[in-house]
């Protein structure tokens, strides 16, 4: 199995955050308001967005194959991701061709915390 190289984020921004809520018009206050996080029991900062977690996942896709087409991407999601984490997106080829390669992917905080496992087909 071959793997391939990481896409970190050295830390999650919090005003990234506000920015994406915007622009997924997603005002869910878990991804503004550390005093609601900790009011509903979730913790001390502020959660990262589903489908921004999910884009770092895309972005190793893409780096590992330039010019490669993500055709299929199956994810489940298992914790959150918080204001200060550190996020690597990872993945290994599990069976290729010449047209296409199977991926396990995932994403994980701080070098141990999984937040995304996933498998995902890349139409080369």
């Amino acid at each position: 199995m071959t793997e391939l190289a990481p896409f970190t984020i050295p830390s999650v921004s919090a005003e990234a955050m506000r920015e994406w809520a915007g622009f997924l018009r997603d005002p869910n206050p878990i991804h503004l308001d550390p005093d609601f996080v900790r009011a509903k029991g979730l913790g001390d900062r502020v959660i990262n967005q589903g489908p921004a977690n999910l884009a770092y996942i895309i972005n190793m896709l893409l780096a590992a194959f330039p010019g490669g087409r993500i055709t299929a991407l199956e994810s489940r999601f298992i914790d959150n991701a918080y204001a200060g984490d550190r996020l690597t997106a990872g993945g290994r080829v599990v069976e290729a061709d010449a047209t296409r390669a199977v991926c396990e992917v995932w994403l994980t905080a701080d070098g141990t915390r999984p937040i995304i496992q996933g498998t995902a087909t890349v139409t080369l």
